[in-house]
C-alpha cells in the first residue's frame, strides 16, 4: 500500500470529495484508510457510570484506499505516487513534480 500514517491525503470519491485530512490509521490486509475528520458516522454510547447520561460520539470509519491519493508536499496538489531506488533506499516520488514525498 502507498498510503502510510501521517501522510496528507484528498479524498476523491464520496460525500467527502475534494477535502484533505491526514491518515490516522492504514489497515493494509482490508485495503482501507481511516482519515481524521472524513466519513465521520455517529455512535451512540451508553452511560459508562450510573446516574450519567449516553452521548453521542463521532468516529472515522475507515474508507478504502483506491478512494484517496497523497498530497505532495512540495506542489501541494493530489498526485499519483512512484518509487525510485537510489543508494539501496527506496523514496516516494510525485508522478507530477518529480519531488521525493
Amino acid at each position: 500500500m502507498h498510503i502510510k500514517k501521517g501522510d496528507k491525503v484528498q479524498i476523491r470519491s464520496g460525500r467527502d470529495r475534494g477535502k484533505i485530512g491526514t491518515v490516522i490509521a492504514v489497515l493494509p490486509r482490508e485495503g482501507l484508510v481511516s482519515v481524521e475528520g472524513i466519513n465521520l458516522h455517529k455512535k451512540r454510547m451508553r452511560p459508562r457510570q450510573q446516574g450519567k447520561k449516553g452521548e453521542t460520539v463521532l468516529i472515522a470509519r475507515p474508507l478504502h484506499s483506491s478512494n484517496v491519493s497523497l498530497v505532495c508536499g512540495s506542489c501541494k496538489k493530489a498526485a499519483r505516487i512512484g518509487y525510485r531506488v537510489s543508494n539501496g533506499e527506496k523514496a516516494r516520488i510525485c508522478k507530477k513534480c518529480g519531488a521525493v514525498t
